[in-house]
C-alpha cells in the first residue's frame, strides 16, 4: 500500500530536501463559514482544477484550502519532476514510504489550517496521492506527532481520501498502541474512503485493504465506498457521497443528522 521510494542520499547519508509548495487556490464558503477543509490534489496535478469542482459542490458552509504540491524528481518517473506530495517508487505494498515528504505535506497542511477560527471545524481530504497524504495527516493527529516525532498541532474533525491508499500502514496498530490518547482519537475521527472497482493507476484492493488497516488499528468511524465501473478519476455519485457525508460528519446548517 506504500507506493513510495527512497529519499534521495548522498554519500550513504540522507540528505535533507528543500520542499517548496506551490500556488494555493481558496474556495470561500457561500453561507455561514462553518468548517474548512485543506484538499489535496494527484501526482502531477494542481490546486487550481480541484478548487473549479469544489466550487460548484452544494456545501456552502466549507472553506476549501486548495494547495499545490511541490515540483520534485519522481523514482516512478525515472527521476523526471513533477508536482507530488512525496515521492513515489514502485508500485507494491513493500516499497518504503518517504517519510520526509509525507511528514513535510502533513505539516504544510496543518500549516494551512492552523489560522482557522477556533470554532470552525476542519478536516483534509484528497485524491489518490493527495488521499494518501490526508490519511497520513489523519495518522499525526491520532498519535498527536509526526513520523519525525515533531508534535502535530491540528484538531482533526473529517478525513476524505478518494482513489488512495494508506501509508505507513503495517507500523500503524503498534504506534497507536504506544501513545496514550491515539485509542480515543482513532475511535472519535471519521474517514471516509472512496474507490473504483476498475482503478488502473491505484489498484481497488490497495483502497479495501487501507479501509481494513484503519479499522484493526482502532479507528472505528471509516466508511468505505466502492463504485462498480469506476477508474481512476472521480464521478458525480462519488461527490454526492462526500458532500453528504460531510455535511452529517461536521454538523453542518441543512443536515438532517
Amino acid at each position: 500500500m506504500s507506493f513510495t521510494g527512497p529519499s534521495l542520499s548522498s554519500g550513504g547519508r540522507t540528505a535533507r530536501r528543500a520542499f517548496e509548495f506551490g500556488r494555493t487556490y481558496v474556495v470561500r464558503p457561500k453561507g455561514k463559514h462553518q468548517a474548512t477543509v485543506v484538499w489535496l490534489h494527484g501526482l502531477g496535478d494542481n490546486g487550481s482544477s480541484w478548487s473549479q469542482l469544489l466550487e460548484t459542490l452544494p456545501l456552502p458552509n466549507i472553506k476549501w484550502i486548495c494547495p499545490t504540491a511541490p515540483t520534485q524528481p519522481i523514482s516512478v518517473f525515472g527521476g523526471f519532476p513533477s508536482t507530488a506530495w512525496f515521492d513515489v517508487g514502485d508500485l507494491s505494498e513493500d516499497a518504503p514510504d518517504d517519510l520526509e515528504g509525507l511528514d513535510a505535506s502533513a505539516a504544510h497542511v496543518a500549516n494551512l489550517l492552523s489560522t482557522e477560527p477556533d470554532d470552525i471545524k476542519l478536516g483534509v481530504g484528497g485524491f489518490s496521492m493527495g488521499a494518501a497524504t490526508a490519511l497520513y495527516s489523519a495518522t499525526c493527529f491520532t498519535l498527536g506527532k509526526y513520523g519525525n516525532n515533531n508534535p502535530y498541532p491540528a484538531k482533526l474533525s473529517a478525513v476524505v481520501g478518494l482513489s488512495g491508499w494508506l501509508p505507513c500502514s503495517k507500523t500503524l496498530p503498534q504506534k497507536i498502541g504506544e501513545v496514550t490518547e491515539a485509542a480515543t482519537r482513532a475511535a472519535s475521527l471519521p474517514i471516509l474512503l472512496c474507490h473504483g472497482k476498475v482503478d488502473d493507476v491505484v489498484q481497488y484492493k490497495f483502497g479495501e485493504k487501507s479501509s481494513a488497516s484503519l479499522g484493526s488499528s482502532g479507528f472505528s468511524d471509516v466508511t468505505f465506498k466502492s463504485y462498480n465501473g469506476l477508474g481512476h478519476y472521480t464521478i458525480p455519485d462519488e461527490m454526492d457521497e462526500v458532500c453528504a457525508w460531510l455535511t452529517s460528519k461536521l454538523g453542518l446548517e441543512g443536515s438532517s443528522s
